[in-house]
């Protein structure tokens, strides 16, 4: 089965696009959704990062302070990668397990860091990066979090540029214009990797 990496810097549309390739029956998976399954209370995550950070890391509810550790993770790269070690196994074994139950001619995992941290790239055949302008991806992710666009432009900057991000794609969608331009293009890849599948080896 052909599998597919999407992913893009915050504010370039992933989400939109994912979206469109599930309107034409395509199976999808997303990074995002799994750690936050994977960290529910009860789950295996919540516990490892309970373990890992103490009770910092909870909530009064006890569910896991996602703040907290998302300003850490931001500022502190050796916390950051002390939470990956501890989440990255459980995500890649839930992902792994999606993949495997696929029936499709294809499939896309979205994953936001898909270039910027390791082991998921070598489990995509394509990498499909959806693009817009930064000043564009700043003004979407303000008009929909609220954040200072100083602070979007720090995120961005633990992300890889727009130029590098560009070079390691196989396949890009131009996601600065509308809604209909992305979907065209959608439509355009989605065959495409419909017939890749169907020409490559049983």
């Amino acid at each position: 089965m052909l599998i597919v990496g999407l992913t893009g810097g915050i504010g370039s549309g992933k989400s939109e696009v994912a979206r469109a390739f599930a309107a034409r029956g395509v199976e999808i998976e997303d990074a995002d959704a799994i750690a936050h399954a994977v960290t529910a209370p009860g789950a295996p995550g919540h516990r490892a990062v309970a373990d890992a950070f103490g009770a910092a890391a909870l909530r009064d509810d006890g569910g896991l302070d996602r703040d907290w550790l998302r300003t850490r993770a931001f500022e502190d790269p050796a916390f950051r990668a002390r939470l990956e070690a501890v989440l990255h196994p459980l995500i890649r074994a839930r992902m792994d397990a999606a993949v495997r139950a696929w029936r499709g001619a294809y499939g896309i995992l979205v994953v936001p860091l898909l270039l910027e941290r390791g082991g998921v790239r070598e489990r995509v055949d394509r990498v499909l990066v959806v693009d817009c302008p930064e000043d564009e991806q700043v003004r979407r992710v303000v008009a929909r979090s609220g954040l200072a666009p100083e602070t979007v432009r720090r995120i961005m900057s633990t992300q890889l540029s727009r130029g590098e991000r560009l070079a390691q794609a196989d396949d890009v969608i131009d996601n600065s214009g509308t809604l209909a331009a992305m979907d065209e293009q959608v439509e355009r890849l989605d065959r495409a990797y419909r017939a890749r599948a169907a020409a490559a080896p049983a």
